[in-house]
């Protein structure tokens, strides 16, 4: 009887181990926004990064950037959490130097320059939770169009450093070093 016993609850225990570790493994699927990264220098092969932004790509799904990205109104700079943004030493950014370190970035979007807000708040939900207070720099960049639209937002850095920052037909390059 005990034989028996024990029998079952070896086998009751491994069922439920298998059952948990089944519920265990599943992975969600996509984003509709997926985060992005972008360093400078750009290349994998460089480890001695200057700076790094972290990001989400949201799409334009047939909306208007005015819609998505208001001129005028504070945007998160892509989508979902705050995008962030390190550097690794001292920059000027713009003509405004920053210290070394992680900020979030936030934008105002507009016809001609978008201002960018570099702010010590870290790990917020887009923008709701902005506080002026905690700006660490304040800088506008000439923001110009293209004839190729972009359908995801995208940042990347120029060879010289420059932060280019891209969506729908929009272009804002903020030169940084």
């Amino acid at each position: 009887m005990k034989k028996s016993t024990c029998i079952t609850t070896i086998t009751f225990a491994l069922l439920m181990l298998f059952s948990f570790n089944v519920n265990a493994q599943k992975f969600s699927g996509l984003d509709k926004s997926p985060m992005d990264a972008a360093s400078f220098p750009s290349s994998y092969k460089v480890a001695d990064k200057a700076v790094k932004i972290v990001y989400s790509r949201p799409q334009l799904n047939g909306r208007a950037l005015s819609e998505l990205a208001p001129n005028g109104k504070q945007w998160r700079t892509g989508a979902n959490e705050a995008a962030e943004i390190t550097f690794y030493k001292d920059m000027n950014i713009a003509g405004t130097a920053v210290k070394a370190g992680t900020y979030t970035l936030s934008t105002i979007p507009g016809e001609k320059e978008w201002t960018l807000i570099f702010s010590s708040d870290l790990n917020v939900w887009g923008a709701y939770f902005y506080n002026e207070a905690n700006d660490v720099a304040r800088v506008t960049a000439k923001a110009t169009t293209s004839d190729d639209s972009l359908e995801a937002f995208s940042i990347a850095f120029g060879e010289d450093g420059t932060m280019h920052i891209g969506w729908g037909t929009v272009r804002v390059a903020v030169p940084m070093n």
